[in-house]
């Protein structure tokens, strides 16, 4: 199987039907990807697929295929990515363990609709849930990164 994860052609021996999560924690080894609950109900598993915020415990590898994939180690090698910044100037993580995927999805937010309104923002992340309830400091990280995100959003670009 081919994918090209983080802007680079990787090579994977698995089955088509492993789950895309599982390809790049275990077989790629790029563990910022969280497995949440595998049921693509809490968004700890988020991804980009050509810039799009996907599930990856949802996707197969087959499904992935010629898709770019990006994951939080594709967002910013540096932590200089504007939402990392935005989450640090907010204090936004508290256990961490769900940030990967929020930020993830808000950055796919933000390319998709730089302006988003607070309902956009809100419908947009609704499905990346925090066990620890940092809601409103990500959305105000969110708010404070507008305008700030490349529109072209993906490792490579």
């Amino acid at each position: 199987m081919k994918l090209t994860v983080n802007g680079i052609p990787r090579e994977l021996d698995c089955d088509p039907d492993m789950p895309l999560l599982w390809a790049l924690r275990d077989l790629l080894q790029l563990r910022g990807t969280k497995y949440g609950c595998g049921k693509g109900l809490c968004g700890a598993c988020t991804v980009h697929l050509d810039g799009k915020a996907r599930r990856s415990c949802q996707v197969t590898v087959a499904e992935a295929g010629a898709a770019a994939v990006t994951t939080i180690e594709g967002l910013s090698a540096d932590g200089t990515h504007p939402l990392q910044q935005a989450w640090r100037e907010h204090n936004v993580p508290q256990c961490g363990y769900c940030q990967p995927g929020q930020l993830m999805a808000a950055s796919a937010l933000l390319t998709a609709s730089p302006t988003a309104s607070d309902d956009e923002i809100r419908s947009g992340m609704s499905g990346n849930l925090c066990r620890c309830g940092t809601y409103p400091r990500i959305h105000a990280a969110i708010k404070s990164a507008q305008g700030k995100v490349p529109l072209a959003d993906q490792a490579g670009d």
